[in-house]
């Protein structure tokens, strides 16, 4: 009796739809809403930065590039910028310094109390700046150090080792540790099994961290207004001291202002993205995960 042969599978392909559920329709339209509002907040500074006046009607009445030379030279950009940059690159630096080897000992030690201390490490996180700021700040200036460079750093340092901590715990978790085990059979020391075997394996988790605590530095408003003085102002304290400092501001440069450190923030986030792409970290961990299984 001849056997019968099974068909080859076929692939169907399915065209993607909107589901016409009102939960759906829900859905689209508050991500549309909120990408129109999006588009609108930075359209109209975007506008307002180019526009000689603007009262009624929905352009402005000219068009020019003064403001951005006034927010440029009167607000002193390039100084702001370079201040910003130092802050930024020496917390991502002191960071992963002191982070690695917090993450590493979390990963693969059991000790009393390790929810807690990870617990600990949520709080600078969960919490808003501003509860645990002025304390912060408080214990910055009895040291001599507010209004520094070395003081805003500090300030930064605290929300910015637990990201660490945070991103490269699972990525430590996911090497398997008989890999470490089998390094020190072969005579490797603690150094070399850390530089040869886990710096390039948890690369994409150093990456990922860097380019988190990069972003939230830049951003950073609150601990960095505290603590900050007349050479350690960074760009995101200088546009807040320029909308609400007394006296009359051509409103065009605040925008000019603004503008120049949305460039710059995504200028930063360009050159990070050129390095770390979020769907090939997701990828590695979850390929590291079924290597170890």
């Amino acid at each position: 009796m001849a056997s019968l042969a099974t068909p080859p599978e076929v692939q169907v392909k399915t065209k993607w739809k909107i589901s016409k559920s009102p939960s759906s329709w829900l859905v689209w339209g508050a991500v549309i809403f909120f990408f129109i509002n999006l588009v609108g907040v930075i359209g109209t500074v975007v506008v307002s930065s180019f526009g000689t006046e603007w009262f009624d009607g929905w352009l402005p009445a000219g068009w020019t590039l003064s403001f951005y030379q006034t927010a440029w030279h009167d607000y002193q950009v390039a100084e702001l910028l370079k201040v910003t940059l130092k802050v930024a690159g020496a917390v991502v630096l002191i960071a992963i310094l002191v982070g690695t080897p917090a993450a590493y000992a979390l990963a693969r030690r059991d000790f009393p109390g390790k929810r807690i201390v990870m617990l600990c490490f949520l709080l600078p996180i969960m919490l808003p700046p501003i509860t645990f700021g002025i304390p912060l700040a408080t214990f910055i200036y009895k040291l001599n150090l507010g209004g520094t460079l070395l003081g805003v750093i500090i300030a930064n340092l605290v929300p910015a080792i637990p990201f660490v901590i945070l991103v490269l715990t699972p990525f430590i978790e996911q090497i398997d540790p008989r890999i470490e085990s089998a390094a020190r059979i072969c005579g490797a020391n603690t150094w070399q099994i850390f530089w040869r075997i886990l710096a390039p394996l948890i690369v994409p988790g150093l990456l990922a961290a860097a380019l988190l605590v990069l972003v939230q530095t830049v951003a950073l408003f609150e601990l960095t207004y505290l603590v900050s003085g007349p050479t350690s102002t960074t760009l995101v304290v200088a546009l807040y001291y320029a909308v609400f400092a007394s006296g009359i501001r051509p409103y065009q440069a605040i925008s000019a202002m603004a503008v120049f450190y949305m460039l710059s923030t995504l200028f930063i986030l360009i050159v990070a993205l050129r390095f770390v792409s979020p769907t090939q970290l997701v990828s590695r961990v979850r390929n590291t995960s079924e290597e170890k299984n």
